[in-house]
């Protein structure tokens, strides 16, 4: 009976590791204060004179962890040179959809979905016709060069 419980014990351990493991790798935390993120992100633009980068996603959106990973990729870094990058969730399109509507972004159009925006918070960009909805039929070097196109259409930034 002891080996049971310690084999349930040691299951459950596992399972709960996992489950961090898991939650640490979406790219979208669920619990943050979106408005608060951008107002940062703003300032940090402003000080090191880039633009930001607002993406609205889901965790359950596998189109959106594909853009998550693109976004991280060495063929990618170049964004961090450009933007302040901030991942906003939608969750089941119940969450900051406020945020969305403030910056034009069609949600309807399908997710990830992204909007540019100087560090003034003026609007430079939006994807209006789900540009990224289908990121994982797209591949990285489509993405990156979607990015690409976005940071050529957004210099010179005005700072």
């Amino acid at each position: 009976m002891r080996s049971l419980v310690s084999f349930l014990a040691s299951a459950a351990l596992v399972a709960s590791l996992c489950a961090v493991s898991q939650a640490a790798e979406l790219p979208y935390d669920e619990h943050a204060n979106a408005p608060e993120q951008i107002r940062l992100a703003l300032q940090t633009a402003q000080a090191g004179h880039k633009d930001v980068l607002l993406v609205f996603g889901a965790n359950w959106c596998p189109d959106c962890r594909v853009l998550d990973s693109v976004l991280h990729a060495k063929s990618a870094a170049s964004i961090g040179d450009h933007f302040v990058v901030v991942k906003v969730d939608v969750g089941n399109f119940d969450k900051n959809l406020d945020l969305a509507k403030r910056y034009q972004v069609p949600l309807r159009k399908g997710i990830p979905a992204a909007a540019v925006v100087r560090a003034d918070d003026t609007l430079l960009y939006v994807t209006k016709e789900g540009e990224l909805a289908s990121a994982h039929r797209m591949g990285e070097p489509a993405i990156v060069e979607l990015f690409s196109r976005i940071v050529a259409d957004a210099a010179p930034a005005a700072h």
